[in-house]
């Protein structure tokens, strides 16, 4: 299968989620900010895991790869959007001990940026090997 340039831009975008996501989650750490069980689960499975299992996945199945991709940045995005700027909770960004406030702010931003590029991407993908699939027929 040969990998087309937007492939590197999903996989640029999925590996810099992971690292954004790693200094977000210091960040969570040292300003003392808890997670339930389950925001711990969904965090270690859809926001971490899935993103990564999908760009592996794209290796042999572009398609079922890209659509894992566009489910976990969209719904890591809503996640994020939700607990870190419209609900009132530890997790969001004016919540946080001030001192930590800086980086924790701008992670919550870029995870929101790299979710949102990760699902256009991804989106973008299945959306163009869908028209060549239907002009093909």
């Amino acid at each position: 299968m040969k990998r087309s340039p937007g492939s590197a831009w999903l996989t640029a975008t999925v590996l810099a989620h992971l690292v954004v996501s790693i200094v977000h989650g210091v960040a969570h750490t040292q300003a003392h900010v808890p997670l339930s069980v389950a925001a711990n689960l969904f965090v270690y499975i859809v926001i971490l895991a899935a993103p990564l299992i999908g760009l592996a996945v794209t290796w042999r199945s572009p398609r079922l790869g890209s659509w894992m991709i566009a489910l976990a940045m969209a719904g890591s995005l809503v996640f994020g959007v939700v607990n870190h700027f419209l609900l009132a909770s530890p997790d969001h960004v004016t919540h946080v001990d001030p001192q930590w406030r800086p980086l924790f702010t701008v992670t919550a931003v870029l995870l929101a940026v790299t979710e949102a590029l990760g699902a256009g991407l991804a989106a973008k993908f299945l959306a163009s090997e869908r028209l060549s699939t239907n002009s093909t027929r």
